[in-house]
C-alpha cells in the first residue's frame, strides 16, 4: 500500500497488519486485540517464509547488529556509513534506522523534520553529510514512546524498507535494534543481505549476546563479515595511561571461537560520544583523528569481504 500524507500522520496510533489491504485501527478491547493479533500471526506463519525481494535501486545491504544494547552499535553504524562514502566518493550510501523503539539516527546525523512524499507516494529520505537517511524518528516526536506490538513494528519496518524512494544506492547500512527478535528476522527474511557486522564491547556479558546475534544470522543464511570490538580501551587524556575498562580482547577471543575476523578496534573516547551527541560524527568532524581513521579502516575491511554486487 502506498504511503499517503494522512497515513504518515496516522502511523503512530494505527497499524497495518501484514497481509491486509490497508491501515486497520487497533481493536478497542484488549482481549479482542490479543485474539486478533494471534490469529493474524498464525495466518502469516502458515504461509511459510517470505520470498526475499531486493530493495529497488539498492545494490547491497549491510546490517550492523549487536546482541546487547549499550555497546555503541548506532554510533558505529553512523560512522561506518560515513566511512563507506569517504573511502570512495563515487559510491552512494544510505542509512536506515531499524530501531523502532529507540531511533537515534536523526540526532546523530543532525536531521529533523518529516519526509516528503514523491508523486508515487513514496517517502523521500532526509539527507546530511551525503548520506540518505530514514528513521521512525522522522515520523514521531523525539520524546514520544512507541508502544507497539510485534506485528505493528514489523509493518513499520516493511514500510521503511519498501515505501522509501532510496534512489540508486551502492550501500544501504541498516542499524538494527539490539537482540534477536521480530525486526531482525523480518529484515533477514524479506530482503537479500550482503553481510552482517556484529558490534560488541569486550565485556563478558556483552559477548554472550553478541554470539547469539552471530549465530542467528548464520541460521537465516546471512553471511557474517566479522566483528567490531568497540570501547576496547580508554586512554587518559592527561597521562596517556591505558585502561581496559570492559576487558581485554574479548571480541577477538569470540571471533576465534566463531571462526570470524575482527574488522577493527574502536577505543572508548569522549570525542566519539560528543560528536555523535551534537550531530557531527567524528568521521566528518575530525577526519584526521585516530578514531576516524579506525572507522575508515573498518569500512575498507567490510568492502573487501562483501560479494561483488549484481550488475
Amino acid at each position: 500500500m502506498a504511503v499517503t500524507r494522512a497515513g504518515l500522520r496516522a502511523l503512530r496510533p494505527r497499524v497495518f497488519l501484514g497481509g491486509g489491504p490497508g491501515w486497520c485501527p487497533r481493536p478497542a478491547s484488549s482481549n479482542t486485540s490479543d485474539e486478533f493479533l494471534k490469529e493474524k500471526r498464525a495466518q502469516i506463519m502458515s504461509r511459510g517464509l517470505p520470498k526475499q525481494k531486493p530493495i529497488e535501486g539498492v545494490k547491497q545491504v549491510l546490517v550492523l547488529a549487536s546482541g546487547k544494547g549499550g555497546v555503541g552499535k548506532s554510533t558505529t553504524a553512523v560512522n561506518i556509513a560515513l566511512a563507506l562514502a569517504a573511502n570512495d566518493s563515487t559510491k552512494s550510501v544510505g542509512l536506515l534506522d531499524a530501531d523502532v523503539y529507540g531511533p537515534s539516527i536523526p540526532r546523530m546525523m543532525n536531521l529533523k523534520g518529516n519526509p516528503e512524499l514523491t508523486s508515487q507516494n513514496l517517502m523521500r529520505p532526509l539527507k546530511n553529510y551525503g548520506i540518505e537517511c530514514m528513521s521512525m524518528g522522522f515520523l514521531v516526536e523525539e520524546t514520544a514512546p512507541v508502544v507497539w506490538r510485534g506485528l505493528m513494528v514489523m509493518s513499520a519496518i516493511e514500510k521503511l524498507l519498501r515505501q522509501v524512494e532510496w534512489g540508486q544506492l551502492d550501500y544501504l547500512v541498516i542499524d538494527m535494534p539490539p537482540g534477536t527478535g521480530d525486526v531482525q528476522l523480518s529484515v533477514s527474511q524479506n530482503i537479500p543481505i550482503a553481510g552482517a557486522v556484529i558490534v560488541s564491547t569486550p565485556q563478558d556479558i556483552a559477548l554472550l549476546d553478541a554470539r547469539k546475534g552471530a549465530e542467528m544470522f548464520r541460521k537465516v543464511h546471512v553471511p557474517v563479515l566479522g566483528l567490531v570490538q568497540n570501547m576496547s580501551v580508554f586512554q587518559c587524556p592527561k597521562c596517556k595511561h591505558e585502561t581496559h575498562i570492559f576487558g581485554t580482547d574479548g571480541v577477538r577471543d569470540l571471533a576465534k571461537t566463531l571462526g570470524l575476523d575482527v574488522l577493527g578496534d574502536i577505543p572508548l573516547d569522549v570525542n566519539i560520544r560528543k560528536t555523535c551527541d551534537t550531530g557531527q560524527p567524528i568521521v566528518v568532524s575530525q577526519p584526521q583523528s585516530d578514531m576516524a581513521k579506525a572507522y575508515l579502516q573498518i569500512a575498507m575491511e567490510i568492502i573487501r569481504r562483501l560479494p561483488t554486487p549484481p550488475g
